[in-house]
């Protein structure tokens, strides 16, 4: 059997894929969310996927897995069976909505944990899911990136398919292209530099050889940093280099994960045989090598679940693409199709800016929109700001969050986003002036930074040896013990003034003596060896602590993440979207870029820009085209509203092949349900189904009941499934209690749908019409 790692599927055959033969000849080988207490979802009971409690207790049950998600959400996390697309929009908890799909899965005996890979795109987000799992009980299902899946995979089977030991992977490719461009004697300066890199990277993840990358670049429109055909050179001597000194770079780990899966089919039957359900998240950013890759994993099976928003498709330039996304239903025409547009994260003011910037939007990505709804109480209104300079912008952001501190909002909850990392110094500087502390986006993992690491040593010993410390002879208890183990590596009751390498060390510390309180509140009686043990699992999962600093970030690092306030600074033409957009695409993938950045804030958006760069400039800057008609005195927006932006469930009839992908009906409002019985307004669930109250008097055939109970067990032993999952008891009851005579009644029971009443419509119309079913009712 493989490792527990991941298979991912590879590239068309035309593109840099090589045979597990030439790979042979030309690599030499060489050495949180809670549970909420509500139990209904309608009375609060789903919450925000980052706002909950550290340490939530673990469900008790699959069904109460299923506790607090709203129908869409439910709808994800029961839809275990087929193929699957989850078309989430900002702050809908997508993450939330598929963890708890494999949770319940896992906790019902359907999934095997072992059997499931979660991949993402990021070791955080990666991360976050393990947590998250773990919290929800379902321990043993890998989450991982494409590339540490691959790698995992690559390490597993490269002694069998290629010999040998797997060549040495290069963290960083700059200097090998740099050597490169020596060999081929063409200067290039730090900036060319980094923009060949990058073509480079592009070509490879959209499976283009070096021969072919003019011809690529220019169907793709790239604005290309040095002539095509030297790029192209350079290339080719970049691949060279590479095998003269049998190394790999992460690109290769994809390709030559593919090449051995198209090559050794045994290799591929394994790793199938390994993993049967898949779960791809942020779906709308797999390049097209990892989308090979994705079906050379999966084979011939559809137990794939994929989770995506066309609208935040923001790394184009990496040879990302929603283009899969939208067709899932192309290529899959059985899918269920489920659109989560129930906004828990922002408030409706932050929701209507982001819904505008998205309804002035063109393009394919724009065509399949989700207009969100937001679930929260209304907050202040955005704020929109301008500056004679980015200095004053500056200085200007730093004196509201000062406000905002002042008023009791905590510096982990406040973020400053801007278009490219080149801004952040000015923002360093402002809140450094103000004495702010700040923490920089994109810095070195919390885990992995020298003090964390160190303290992490010196708990572990106190765990062990703290008996014989007269340090800890006053501590009476785990936060106070934590305080007097970390005190000896640098925290202080008080921060260091100042901001520097010094503040970024005591917030570090600080962020572990928060996290023993925190720990020590949700299990009092949790000794020092726990919290070790707590700490090493969260370095796994790297699921770390809040560190108290304002986060400055630029817009494609924040993506995943939220704050309570978040300032959106150069909000200027020219810089949003940034100069070098020209295309109509690049302009909307900025466009979309903005409305990532909109949808972070949780209460309080602040946008603002500035009219010069520098005190004394010319002021001829104005802001951003995106904000016309959205910004107070910029005339009305001229919005659309495309078909399918709303929220809803679509299950595609099994076996019904369509020549494109139909959009999903847009929902419309219905009327609130009444009970039949006693005309009450009704809001739980199970009352819905039985459009009765729970305690009305009812008047279900008790045989019929009875037939359908004993029908289901046998559906239910035969797919291998609880019998839940073919009809729910309120199900049943609702069709014994209606007694539908024709397809179209009992389609409107709650509960069944197109789907089920394909499958199961027959059957059931003849037990309550009295037939016999002739043996139906008897185990096989």
């Amino acid at each position: 059997m493989p490792r527990r790692g991941t298979p991912v599927p590879g590239g068309p055959r035309r593109a840099h894929v090589t045979s597990a033969a030439s790979v042979r000849q030309s690599v030499p080988a060489c050495g949180q969310p809670a549970r909420p207490s509500p139990t209904t979802w309608q009375h609060g009971g789903v919450t925000a996927a980052t706002h909950s409690s550290l340490f939530p207790q673990v469900p008790d049950s699959a069904d109460a897995v299923l506790e607090g998600l709203d129908p869409e959400q439910r709808e994800v996390a029961t839809s275990l069976h087929g193929p699957v697309c989850v078309l989430a929009g900002a702050g809908t908890g997508k993450t939330r909505a598929i963890t708890h799909r494999i949770a319940y899965g896992v906790r019902a005996g359907i999934l095997q944990p072992s059997s499931v890979l979660a991949v993402t795109f990021t070791a955080r987000a990666a991360g976050e899911m393990r947590g998250r799992l773990r919290q929800l009980g379902a321990q043993g299902v890998q989450a991982r990136t494409f590339h540490s899946a691959a790698l995992r995979q690559l390490q597993y089977f490269w002694p069998k398919a290629i010999g040998g030991s797997l060549p040495r992977l290069i963290d960083r490719k700059v200097q090998l292209v740099a050597d490169a461009a020596a060999a081929c004697r063409i200067r290039l300066d730090r900036g060319e530099l980094r923009d060949v890199t990058a073509e480079i990277e592009w070509s490879k993840v959209t499976q283009t050889v070096p021969a072919d990358y003019p011809r690529a670049a220019a169907q793709a429109g790239r604005e290309t940093p040095r002539d095509p055909a030297e790029i192209a050179q350079l290339y080719s001597a970049y691949e060279d280099l590479k095998r003269d000194r049998a190394v790999i770079d992460f690109e290769d780990v994809l390709l030559l994960t593919v090449a051995v899966l198209q090559d050794r089919q045994d290799i591929a039957e394994q790793v199938r045989s390994q993993y049967q359900h898949f779960v791809v998240d942020e779906y709308q950013d797999v390049s097209p090598l990892q989308q090979r890759l994705l079906e050379l994993w999966l084979g011939d099976r559809d137990t794939l679940c994929v989770v995506g928003d066309a609208s935040q498709t923001i790394y184009s330039f990496t040879g990302a693409t929603p283009d899969h996304l939208l067709d899932f239903r192309t290529r899959h025409p059985g899918a269920t199709v489920v659109k989560l547009v129930r906004d828990y994260r922002s408030t409706p003011q932050v929701v209507h800016l982001a819904n505008g910037l998205l309804a002035q939007a063109r393009g394919r990505a724009a065509d399949h929109r989700l207009e969100l709804v937001s679930q929260r109480s209304p907050g202040p209104e955005p704020v929109y700001a301008e500056y004679a300079d980015e200095p004053a912008e500056a200085e200007g952001a730093a004196r509201r969050i000062r406000d905002l501190l002042d008023s009791g909002v905590p510096a982990s909850e406040i973020a400053v986003l801007f278009r490219t990392n080149g801004q952040s110094e000015t923002y360093e500087q402002a809140l450094a002036d103000a004495g702010i502390p700040y923490q920089l986006r994109g810095a070195e993992r919390f885990f992995d930074r020298p003090e964390v690491r160190k303290a992490g040593i010196a708990l572990r010993g106190a765990a062990r040896f703290g008996g014989n410390d007269s340090a800890l002879e006053d501590a009476v208890d785990l936060p106070s013990q934590v305080r007097a183990v970390l005190s000896g590596e640098g925290w202080t009751p008080q921060p260091p003034a100042g901001s520097g390498a010094v503040r970024e060390r005591w917030e570090s510390l600080a962020a572990l003596v928060n996290l023993a309180q925190d720990f020590a509140a949700a299990k009092p009686d949790a000794t020092l060896a726990d919290l070790v043990a707590e700490l090493d699992e969260r370095a796994g999962a790297q699921h770390a602590p809040t560190v108290q600093g304002v986060t400055l970030a630029s817009l494609h690092s924040a993506k995943g993440l939220e704050w309570d306030a978040v300032f959106l600074v150069g909000v200027a033409e020219g810089m949003m979207p940034i100069t070098y957009a020209r295309t109509d695409e690049q302009i909307e993938e900025e466009r979309r870029l903005l409305y990532v950045g909109v949808t972070r804030a949780r209460e309080r958006l602040h946008v603002s820009w500035a009219l010069s760069r520098a005190p004394g400039g010319r002021p001829n800057r104005r802001p951003s085209r995106f904000l016309d008609g959205l910004r107070p005195g910029s005339g009305t927006a001229a919005g659309r509203s495309p078909a399918g932006a709303g929220g809803g469930i679509e299950r595609g009839p099994a076996g019904t092949p369509t020549a494109s992908a139909p959009a999903v009906p847009r929902r419309t409002q219905r009327a609130p349900a009444r009970c039949r019985v006693c005309g009450r307004t009704l809001t739980d669930a199970g009352e819905l189904k039985l459009l009765r109250c729970e305690d009305c008097p009812s008047d279900m055939d008790e045989g019929l009941y009875e037939r359908l109970r004993s029908w289901r067990a046998v559906q239910a032993r035969r797919s291998g499934q609880p019998a839940f999952c073919v009809f729910t008891d309120k199900t049943l009851m609702a069709i014994a209690e209606t007694v539908p005579e024709e397809p179209g009644e009992l389609a409107r029971i709650p509960g069944v749908g197109v789907r089920k009443l394909n499958r199961y419509g027959t059957d059931v119309l003849a037990l309550c019409a009295g037939q016999d079913l002739g043996g139906e009712d008897e185990a096989d």
